[in-house]
């Protein structure tokens, strides 16, 4: 039995080989289904990996308080996303921040209004700036560091603010920032420290902390008189206090809001990035689309393998008549079709991952190896060559050998 499919496979290698620019261009025909997956896959991965360190990393104990649209899933998964209907109808206030803050078990409280504005420095204007109102506490609940200065502090000097590392170069050329003043709605700031780069785009909070202003909150309540409060992050002691804290502060809430329930509160594996949810649906989409790439390429194999069988029916021929039987014959056509179709797969595994590999260059998501995808690759391929070559090999096996010997090419 080994004999007969290694004798298989060196006879559809050797055929492959007479006609290596039509198994050329049939292989590619599967390689770019093949490519399309890997490349939605392993993006999609890294995109997927980079929201769950950023959800998994010392969250133990953190809570956030949302706002809450009373949509379904779907709806909510694009709310969230856009930052666009639910965070214009937040209905948390200040006042809901300094009622958490009196809970027991709760360490640090911060809440996170985020709106795109112009700056201005020195008479030039940088347009949808992403300006983030919050407090001091921001930085311990979040870990945040700082390459240089300072963070908020309300107690020294209200007008001031922090820039994110991208942001700093961006408007001053040098991230050595401190000092410097921009003007925002109006009102003049200072600069009084700069985060380390953290190359984060993705993560709970909806921030891009390296390509955002941070100012004190209280002070932008002064003037901005309808400032939405989009998100409130929460450290609690320990661990053990989350339960506990999270009923406690849906207590105060839902007292000080007369039981008006558009807010929801989260913790834990749940703070996961509003993106990931949609991020799979979009994935499997477009990999079922990707699909479709794949069956073109399969009736390319079968097209490809009737030819062969009409090119070769004097050769199907000789081989039944010193023996061969059916069975052998389709397996041997079969074998071809398996091959061209692996071959194919690999191009496409290797091609998928260049694409993505470019991609992730201008991209702050690198792409996600395993060997599950390189799995599927192969799983695909043998699949799509059994599939489109069963057909043409059955074709061989049945036909006759004695008016297979009568043909001429």
């Amino acid at each position: 039995m080994r004999l007969l499919i290694n004798t298989h496979f060196h006879l559809a290698i050797d055929s492959l080989r007479q006609n290596r620019g039509r198994t050329f261009l049939s292989a590619l025909g599967i390689a770019i289904g093949v490519a399309s997956i890997v490349l939605i896959l392993s993006l999609t991965g890294g995109i997927n990996q980079l929201i769950s360190a950023s959800s998994d990393k010392d969250n133990a104990n953190l809570i956030l308080v949302r706002p809450s649209s009373g949509k379904d899933v779907a709806d909510s998964i694009i709310d969230e996303l856009t930052n666009t209907s639910q965070y214009s109808k937040s209905n948390l206030t200040l006042e809901d921040v300094e009622a958490i803050k009196e809970v027991n078990g709760v360490k640090s409280v911060a809440p996170i209004a985020i709106s795109t504005a112009a700056i201005t420095i020195a008479d030039k204007a940088y347009q949808s700036t992403t300006v983030v109102a919050t407090n001091d506490d921001l930085k311990d609940i979040l870990s945040l560091r700082l390459k240089s200065g300072q963070f908020l502090d309300y107690s020294l000097r209200e007008n001031v603010a922090v820039l994110g590392y991208k942001m700093a170069e961006q408007v001053f050329g040098t991230t050595e920032a401190t000092t410097r003043t921009f003007n925002y709605n109006g009102q003049q700031f200072m600069v009084v420290g700069v985060l380390d780069e953290m190359n984060d785009p993705i993560n709970f909070n909806g921030v891009d902390f390296d390509n955002s202003i941070l100012i004190n909150i209280k002070y932008a309540s002064t003037f901005e008189s309808s400032i939405q409060i989009q998100q409130i992050d929460i450290r609690t002691e320990t661990t053990d206090q989350v339960s506990n804290v999270m009923s406690e502060i849906n207590d105060k809430l839902s007292k000080a809001k007369k039981g008006d329930k558009n807010y929801k509160i989260i913790s834990g594996t749940d703070n996961l990035h509003p993106a990931g949810s949609l991020l799979s649906i979009i994935s499997n989409m477009l990999t079922i689309v990707a699909s479709i790439s794949l069956i073109v390429g399969g009736v390319g194999i079968m097209n490809i393998m009737l030819v062969s069988v009409s090119e070769r029916t004097r050769e199907i021929g000789i081989r039944k008549a010193v023996g061969a039987s059916s069975g052998h014959v389709l397996l041997q056509f079969l074998f071809e079709s398996i091959i061209l179709s692996v071959i194919g797969g690999l191009m496409g595994f290797v091609l998928g991952y260049i694409f993505a590999f470019l991609i992730s260059l201008v991209t702050p998501f690198a792409p996600h190896i395993s060997w599950q995808i390189l799995g599927i690759t192969g799983l695909v391929s043998f699949s799509v060559g059994v599939i489109f070559g069963v057909y043409p090999a059955a074709k061989a096996a049945h036909k006759d050998p004695i008016t297979s010997l009568k043909f001429y090419r």
